[in-house]
């Protein structure tokens, strides 16, 4: 078969794999892929732990919803403004070495703010704490396209996809059983520093494939990137997704507490539940992309699910228990979203070059999300009550479901390269 060949059939969207231009074939390490995705867990545990420790955090220190809800969404500051630049550092400075700053970044963030006395300072840290987020998101999709084979990289990435349902679902069983949210900072810098200790030692550092720092050669990337209009497609999409996403989770304790009277202890394990299902998602999207199932059309079916229930969750419509399976559908389905859009970066990215700088663009429309979700659902129930963010969610699952009929061209776009 010809280069050109090759390189058409590594983009037909009927595949069930995904391969970058410029890459050849080789054995996957799977143990090192086990490390990848357990800096991720360690990741998405420092948003599980504000969900789970809101009510103490409100308790102790006198936080209302709103304040609350930017102790989570403030976490993701640094990934709305830096995700672009952070993948050209990830060039710059090679795969590995940033995980692991952004491990060792958690790991003093959450000490410091284990001891805060005060709002201001448990918000500090948690800005470190995001900076360490950020590092480990765009770092780990980029050590994942280059220690796994091409071949095998959509049940990676879905694999890869499951690290915040699951790093949040842990936080929520766990921090019950933790003495206070304090031990919940606490353990979760003993996890982070165990994690970077054995990640040395399993993960190899890659060639680093930019060897100076450009502010003109970040730019012409940026545009580069951006021109090809498909990371952007799929950066609003995650965007969007991660807003739905964290409108209900955020405050589904809270939620479940006030709605179902349940206890606080209940709450966290129905949460966690919940959010477990994602997980399924996750893993789901993986066995569809292997059977030929285009990515737009799973977009579109999760969002348009997404959107129904949350009128289900929020409206007074449903019993008790209805609700709960309401959110667990809205889980479930939706987790097909991240590992579609996760595989979907190194297909409509050109080189791989250019594939640092496409996941930071991309981890960046997941940061905004996350960040405007929280302190809307929070500013909405202040204002007008639940009933407000059944509308919210509904719009934001439209606005999905169009945005996947615009990825449609650009996954057909990619085969014909």
């Amino acid at each position: 078969m010809s280069n050109v060949e090759t390189m058409k059939s590594a983009f037909s969207d009927s595949s069930s794999s995904v391969t970058m231009k410029d890459e050849p074939a080789f054995t996957t390490h799977w143990l090192a892929v086990a490390m990848v995705v357990a800096a991720g867990i360690i990741a998405a545990l420092q948003v599980g732990k504000v969900i789970v420790a809101v009510p103490l955090l409100r308790a102790d220190l006198g936080l209302s919803l709103s304040a609350a809800g930017w102790v989570l969404s403030i976490f993701s500051v640094l990934g709305v403004l830096g995700g672009i630049l952070t993948g050209a550092a990830v060039s710059r400075f090679g795969d590995r070495r940033i995980l692991l700053l952004g491990l060792w970044a958690i790991v003093f963030g959450s000490l410091a703010g284990g001891f805060a006395g005060g709002y201001p300072l448990l918000l500090a840290t948690r800005v470190v704490e995001g900076l360490g987020f950020l590092l480990i998101i765009i770092a780990a999709p980029d050590l994942l396209r280059r220690i796994v084979a091409p071949h095998e990289r959509d049940r990676a990435f879905a694999i890869w996809s499951c690290f915040m349902p699951a790093g949040m679902a842990m936080a929520l069983l766990i921090g019950p059983l933790l003495v206070g949210w304090r031990g919940l900072w606490f353990a979760n810098a003993a996890l982070a520093a165990l994690v970077a200790l054995v990640l040395v030692r399993t993960v190899s550092q890659g060639v680093i494939m930019q060897a100076k720092w450009s502010w003109s050669g970040l730019a012409d990337d940026t545009m580069q990137t951006l021109k090809a209009g498909g990371p952007l497609l799929l950066a609003i999409t995650f965007g969007l997704y991660t807003l739905l996403f964290f409108a209900l989770f955020s405050f589904l304790p809270v939620l479940l507490e006030e709605r179902m009277g349940v206890s606080a202890a209940l709450a966290s394990v129905l949460t966690a539940a919940a959010i477990g299902a994602n997980i399924i998602g996750n893993l789901a999207a993986g066995v569809l992309r292997e059977r030929g199932v285009a990515q737009w059309k799973i977009i579109a079916v999760a969002s348009a699910i997404m959107g129904v229930m949350g009128l289900g969750i929020f409206l007074p419509l449903l019993p008790n228990v209805a609700v709960f399976a309401a959110c667990v559908v809205f889980s479930g389905f939706g987790g097909l979203i991240p590992a579609i859009i996760m595989g979907g970066i190194p297909t409509l990215t050109s080189s791989a070059r250019l594939a640092p700088v496409s996941f930071g663009l991309v981890m960046q429309g997941n940061n905004l999300g996350q960040l405007i979700g929280p302190v809307t659902v929070g500013t909405l129930v202040a204002a007008l009550g639940w009933n407000a963010v059944a509308f919210f969610i509904a719009g934001g699952g439209v606005a999905v479901l169009l945005l996947a009929m615009a990825l449609r061209g650009a996954f057909r776009r990619s085969a014909t390269l």
